[in-house]
């Protein structure tokens, strides 16, 4: 095939937004729940824009919405923690998605969690794994911002599967334990 017949058969949809969302929806994702403690209370949401960047240093980055209060929260200070969900969490993550939410620590009162040991940001207890972070830099990108955390304390929290978030629906990745 030619380029000229590949752009033919490649074209951009009357709706680029709602097509673009819907494309990017079929690359399954694990799902998060970052956190942070301001003035002394804690904020969450669920990120699924989430991902490792770098062994030497340390570093992951997550994607916020700029229009997002929690994410406002997170990004006026200088240290967060990451929590990747595990199968069992899927309220938890709708929980922490809904944009008319219990806001601050009133949030975290059904959730089991605990102090990340360098910031003080709650870590989701029934969570798979966490990372506790120091702001790295920051990005503007679009309506989003990318957050980069230099990652100071890190541990894994249960062998549960992960969840995922696939075609706009959550869902438990294959169970690692079994054969």
């Amino acid at each position: 095939m030619t380029r000229t017949e590949s752009a033919d058969r490649v074209r951009l949809p009357e709706h680029p937004s709602s097509e673009f969302r819907r494309s990017a929806g079929r690359f399954p994702t694990g799902v998060t729940v970052l956190t942070c403690v301001r003035d002394g209370e804690a904020h969450g949401m669920t990120v699924n824009a989430f991902t490792t960047v770098s062994l030497d240093p340390l570093l992951v980055l997550a994607v916020l919405g700029t229009g997002s209060r929690t994410a406002r929260q997170v990004l006026s200070g200088d240290g967060f923690a990451v929590t990747v969900l595990s199968s069992l969490q899927e309220p938890t993550a709708r929980s922490f998605a809904d944009p008319v939410r219990t806001r601050g620590g009133a949030a975290f009162s059904t959730v089991a969690h605990a102090p990340a040991p360098r910031t003080g940001s709650p870590v989701l207890l029934g969570g798979i794994a966490y990372f506790d972070c120091l702001v790295e830099s920051t990005h503007p990108a679009g309506d989003h911002t990318i957050l980069v955390g230099a990652v100071q304390t890190f541990g894994m929290l249960s062998e549960e599967p992960a969840l995922l978030f696939s075609r706009s629906r959550l869902g438990a990745e294959p169970d690692p334990r079994l054969p």
